[in-house]
């Protein structure tokens, strides 16, 4: 039965994710051609600001509620799984009401000392009456996890996205011609509004899911300081995503600034910042969308074996899942380096967003082996590990950036955006082997799939190039004649078989 939950969910979260993506990545070359690269830019620079208010609202309670209320569900009782609940909710949206205060006050001065444009205040003091709706989201949303239930927050998200979008349709249209001030606000004001619609939809869920945690039967009361446990579990993780966000949005405030100096221009380094976070990354990281929801649906399971002791299955689980992350990643690379223009002019009509989605595909692997890894860490209690490399990460960021960009310009942040994945996946994936022990061969599930993904895409962009076709039929075909052949040598090589699929499903 937990299996087949597992699927389930799996699959309800791949299907809305991969809907969601398709939707946003729709709706961003629209929003690109609204306000240009310039537009995205500022709004990343607004946006990273935001991510660095939400992370001190939500304070990584997402995850502890997550894991506590895994673990109460296995052995304890309904009141523990809502004193829980209740406990975070109160906490979160205490520093939520804080940060909107700081934020919506502080917004002008953000603006013109931090990020030196004043555009941005609008922005800024629109986006902060989001951070309670999305704080106490974060917690109920941990509930459902823990329940082993994915549809309610997928369909959450769904509505999110389309009211989101709906009012910033609406508002950009009122707003067109008095400036990026006024559309930068119009798009923030979108999520706003869809931060508060979610909650909604997941308060009147969780009403009706309450009523069957009267069926659990253990413990008459957590045998737990709730505060001290939820403390304990979301205060490294806190420290590590606020650090951070911190050190990243210093360095989305440097990069445009920074990169304004090489150029010669503020507006073409806000552009180029703007094509290269806002553009190029979102579709690199559009096929991650089932990685995504194994790495959410992991750890609370992770974290139940744990508690149990079944060391074998964190074993197994973990090489699996590093198996088909590495596996599903090679490919996705090749095709992303092979036909990275195509693939800029056919979204977003731009042969320099292609040519970074190029340049950047060669991360693809890394950045999807760090991401699950991340996730199942935090399952297996390690997030002061996780809290240190990304605070290391982001310091050493940061010094590169200040170091190289002046004099290297675009390519040096692409450079440093190549050893902060590589360090940060490397420690990652590391420190989960070791405390995995899995097993991974090197050669047969890294080395020689990852080769043979880009001699296939390579050899059949050489015959497609060869017709003048299309560049959404050449795109199509790239990827179909690829993945096909990549999967057929796969099974051809037993570097997975029909019995390692199912028991990946396992």
């Amino acid at each position: 039965m937990k299996k087949t939950i597992f699927i389930k969910n799996a699959a309800v979260l791949t299907a809305s994710s991969l809907l969601l993506r398709f939707i946003g990545i729709i709706f961003k070359v629209w929003l690109a051609g609204k306000i240009g690269s310039e537009g995205i830019g500022l709004y990343q620079v607004v946006f990273s600001v935001y991510v660095l208010a939400s992370t001190f609202a939500t304070s990584g309670i997402c995850t502890a509620v997550t894991r506590l209320c895994a673990d109460e569900l296995a052995v304890g009782s309904e009141n523990g799984v809502k004193k829980i609940l209740k406990r975070s909710i109160t906490l979160t949206l205490i520093l939520a009401l804080i940060t909107l205060a700081a934020l919506f006050f502080g917004a002008d001065f953000i603006a013109n000392t931090f990020l030196g444009d004043s555009r941005a205040a609008l922005a800024i003091k629109t986006l902060s009456f989001s951070l309670p709706f999305m704080a106490v989201s974060s917690c109920i949303k941990g509930y459902f996890f823990a329940r082993r239930r994915a549809t309610p927050n997928a369909l959450t998200q769904l509505i999110e996205q389309g009211v989101r979008i709906g009012v910033i349709a609406v508002y950009i249209k009122l707003f067109e011609g008095k400036g990026l001030a006024y559309t930068c606000a119009a798009v923030l004001l979108g999520d706003t509004v869809a931060e508060g619609a979610a909650l909604l939809i997941l308060y009147l869920i969780y009403l009706a899911d309450r009523k069957r945690l009267a069926t659990l039967s253990g413990r008459a009361s957590p045998p737990f300081s709730v505060l001290k446990e939820i403390s304990r579990i979301a205060l490294p993780i806190t420290l590590g995503r606020y650090l951070n966000s911190l050190l990243r949005t210093a360095e989305n405030i440097l990069v445009p600034k920074t990169l304004s100096r090489y150029q010669g221009s503020s507006a073409e380094a806000l552009s180029q910042f703007g094509m290269i976070k806002g553009m190029a990354l979102p579709i690199l990281f559009f096929p991650s969308t089932l990685l995504n929801a194994l790495s959410t649906l992991l750890i609370p399971e992770m974290s139940s074996a744990l508690a149990m002791g079944r060391k074998g299955l964190v074993k197994y689980g973990t090489q699996r899942i590093l198996q088909l992350t590495g596996l599903v990643s090679f490919v996705f690379s090749a095709i992303f380096f092979v036909a990275g223009r195509q693939i800029g002019q056919v979204i977003y009509r731009s042969e320099d967003v292609g040519i970074l989605i190029k340049l950047l595909a060669p991360l693809v692997p890394l950045m999807y082996l760090d991401s699950i890894a991340d996730g199942i860490l935090k399952g297996l209690d390690q997030q002061n590990f996780t809290f240190i490399t990304a605070v290391s990460d982001s310091a050493l960021r940061i010094v590169f950036i200040l170091l190289i960009l002046g004099n290297r310009g675009l390519l040096g942040f692409i450079g440093i955006m190549y050893f902060s994945n590589i360090y940060t996946c490397f420690l990652h994936v590391g420190r989960l082997i070791k405390l995995s022990g899995a097993n991974i061969k090197f050669v047969k599930q890294i080395f020689l799939p990852l080769m043979f993904a880009y001699f296939l895409a390579l050899c059949f962009d050489t015959v497609l190039s060869s017709f003048a076709l299309p560049d959404l039929v050449y795109i199509i075909l790239l990827c179909a004649l690829s993945g096909i052949s990549y999967f057929a040598y796969l099974l051809l090589t037993k570097t997975v078989t029909v019995d390692d699929i199912k028991d990946m499903m396992k």
